[in-house]
């Protein structure tokens, strides 16, 4: 369903740009045509001004629902989706570890993606210019106690942990907040605000070119009018491409995303940490492997950040980012 859902938002985005970019640049054809004729011809003026109110009030519904960041969401829910059907059947195969805390474990995870990547369009729907920008949440908060199935897992000696390997963690953990996180957020901070100054003034401009169509070839309207429509419908048309075209609104989801990977996997790092008992915690070499592949990084890689477990460490000693994938 989340897969559907997706190419249907994403052909509302292409639908919803040509339409709008069609309805403008024809009022400007229209408005150029009649302006230019010796007679005025209200039919022409009409159908102008139709047309510029149509794009205004359609972008003004486009910019409040955003359909390349509706698509974006469902492309992730899809995504995410396989991967937790893809642990739960691992999760299946081990039928005699089961335990009640699996399956609310499970259940859990089911119901917090479900509520990061909402299905129906209304009522539920995610905001889409939040006053705050945070890493998007799709994973539970993570239990205190260890999973049974992990705890009767046979366990190596010091269950993969070392001291290296703790301060490399450590380290991680401190460069993806003070860099990965912050930047990307930064980041989405900036397409967001671009993206509210296009969704306000793309309308204001086709209304006040629609106004402007109404005094072509009066008294009051002079040689303006007609400049004004003209360029107005044209404006539209280049708001609109940049704004949708350019699908902004999926940008700013990329960019809330991915702080939010980075943080998912600060939480696991810590939630191992702050287990005194190493043979509670999850094998520390399974979980060096698996975030490094999240990162996009070598195990080995891991051990250069050891440098900045320090709490004092300061984000302009981090000369690169902790992942290679974004």
């Amino acid at each position: 369903m989340h897969d559907i859902i997706g190419r249907q938002r994403n052909n509302w985005n292409h639908l919803f740009l040509h339409s709008i970019n069609s309805f403008a640049l024809s009022a400007s054809l229209m408005t150029g045509i009649s302006a230019s004729l010796p007679s005025d011809l209200l039919a022409l003026k009409l159908s102008s001004m139709l047309l510029l109110s149509t794009a205004g009030g359609m972008m003004l519904i486009v910019n409040k629902i955003q359909p390349s960041q509706l698509a974006e969401e469902q492309r992730n829910a899809t995504r995410l989706w396989k991967q937790l059907g893809r642990e739960i059947d691992q999760m299946l195969s081990k039928k005699s570890n089961l335990s009640k805390q699996d399956l609310n474990l499970a259940m859990d995870k089911v119901l917090a993606l479900d509520k990061a990547y909402p299905l129906p369009l209304l009522p539920g729907m995610l905001e889409k210019s939040p006053d705050h920008v945070e890493p998007t949440c799709w994973w539970p908060k993570i239990q205190n106690k260890q999973n049974p199935t992990q705890v009767n897992q046979e366990k190596s000696e010091g269950n993969g942990w070392s001291q290296e390997l703790e301060e490399a963690m450590t380290g991680l953990k401190n460069v993806l907040k003070m860099k990965d996180e912050s930047y990307y957020v930064e980041l989405g901070k900036l397409v967001l605000g671009i993206n509210k100054g296009l969704a306000v003034s793309g309308p204001v401009i086709a209304g006040l070119a629609a106004i402007a169509t109404g005094f072509v070839d009066s008294p009051i309207g002079g040689s303006w009018a007609p400049v004004a429509s003209i360029v107005g419908g044209a404006l539209v048309a280049v708001w609109n491409t940049f704004e949708h075209g350019a699908q902004l609104g999926m940008i700013f989801e990329i960019f809330r995303n991915c702080p939010g990977l980075y943080q998912k996997v600060q939480e696991e790092i810590e939630h191992n940490l702050s287990e005194p008992e190493v043979e509670l915690r999850e094998n520390g070499e399974i979980l060096a492997t698996r975030v490094a592949l999240q990162l996009g990084r070598s195990v080995s890689e891991l051990k250069d950040f050891a440098v900045f477990a320090s709490p004092s460490c300061k984000v302009e000693d981090m000369k690169e980012f902790a992942s290679k994938l974004f």
